[in-house]
């Protein structure tokens, strides 16, 4: 392992900062916390400059390089949370009830920031370097808002780079899928108006629950029979709520859940097949039916040629052995895609070794992944920001 030696000095640091970050979780659009304590530690590393409130709680800092050179490349992380009651024993679990890092990116904010201080440090390299601290990840859009704020209008960048950890139980892995590397999602909302009436006398009624039941079936029979079955596609009814009482027949019914899909065809596809549905289902019960939809990410696509220079730099901190560009896409999602709509980049998985999934209660970070990440991301901004680098 080469940890690049800055780092490697401030590694220490690094776990404090990570340890803090995950004490304090704050959930889309409301880091303040993390930002403020973001731009100070850019402040005190030198960065050249640092901004504040980009997309409501985003931070970018902008470090120039000791060679002149009009490149830029862009580093960036996610800072918020989620809305999870923390169930670790760890002496630093979450001081706030109800929210939790637990898709770690308590850690990559770490990492881009020990990436930030050896850049600033060092400055080995020709023109600008951007580090993007961004809010609202999960599901929330904080990518599109730090868009629509003029993050590529005020700090433009030739390329992007971001990062994720992964709980693979393989530290020191590095992975990235070639293309399309993580499924679009959409949320949806069905709103189910019935008749009530006592459970006694189901005949006077327009059962929303039989109205849900039906609706459930049709909707899971999607995938298996209109999607061919070599596309992927993942349809997930996630909530079902209905009724208050025993004797009670509810009147409403209330479904959601989300869709995952790699090409915009195919999402297209299931969206006319469920407003066929609930329309059908309406009428086969002369209840109301609404469907929702409303669209969250878009697909990733990985740059080809990016991604071989995310490996090439990846290799020089882990080793060739353990980096690869072998692994299948993944069907969870992530708005950095919007990012790469933008700017063309790649986004690599680094392992760690925790094994409990991401989005767990039980998730741990295992924290040698925190110099490790650093390192890459300092390293892929040198080597791309070299005069023969295009």
């Amino acid at each position: 392992m080469n940890i690049l030696p800055v780092i490697s000095n401030f590694k220490d640091q690094m776990e404090v900062i990570y340890k803090d970050f995950h004490q304090h979780p704050e959930i889309g659009f409301e880091e303040v916390r993390t930002s403020q304590i973001v731009a100070q530690y850019l402040n005190d590393f030198g960065v050249d400059e640092v901004h504040t409130e980009i997309g409501v709680t985003g931070v970018v800092g902008v470090i120039r390089g000791k060679h002149a050179g009009n490149r830029r490349v862009g580093l960036r992380s996610d800072m918020d949370a989620l809305p999870i009651h923390e169930e670790t024993n760890l002496p630093y679990k979450s001081q706030t009830d109800g929210k939790m890092h637990a898709c770690g990116h308590d850690a990559h904010t770490t990492m881009l920031l020990g990436a930030a201080k050896h850049l600033a440090e060092t400055r080995n390299f020709q023109g600008e370097v951007i580090v993007i601290f961004q809010p609202a990840e999960e599901g929330l859009g904080g990518a599109k808002a730090m868009i629509e704020d003029g993050l590529f209008d005020r700090f433009p960048c030739d390329e992007v780079y971001g990062m994720h950890n992964s709980p693979s139980g393989k530290p020191g892995t590095f992975e990235i899928c070639r293309g399309a590397a993580m499924a679009g999602a959409a949320f949806f909302d069905i709103h189910v108006a019935g008749k009530g009436a006592h459970a006694a006398m189901p005949q006077n009624s327009k059962d929303a629950i039989q109205i849900t039941n039906s609706l459930i079936t049709d909707l899971n029979a999607i995938v298996s029979r209109n999607v061919p079955p070599l596309d992927t596609c993942v349809v997930s009814i996630t909530q079902v709520h209905a009724g208050s009482a025993y004797n009670v027949i509810p009147q409403t019914a209330h479904l959601c859940g989300t869709i995952r899909y790699f090409k915009d065809d195919i999402f297209n596809l299931v969206c006319d097949r469920m407003q066929a549905i609930c329309k059908g289902v309406g009428t086969a019960y002369d209840a109301e039916v609404k469907l929702d939809i409303r669209h969250a990410f878009t697909v990733l696509e990985n740059d080809h040629d990016l991604s071989s220079a995310y490996l090439d730099a990846a290799a020089d901190i882990v080793g060739a052995d353990h980096v690869s560009d072998k692994i299948q896409p993944a069907t969870g999602s992530e708005d950095f895609a919007d990012m790469l709509k933008s700017i063309p980049g790649a986004y690599c998985r680094v392992g760690h070794v925790g094994t409990v999934g991401l989005h767990n209660p039980s998730f741990t970070l295992g924290l040698e992944v925190l110099p490790v990440g650093a390192s890459i991301m300092a390293r892929v901004a040198e080597k791309r920001l070299t005069p023969n680098a295009v």
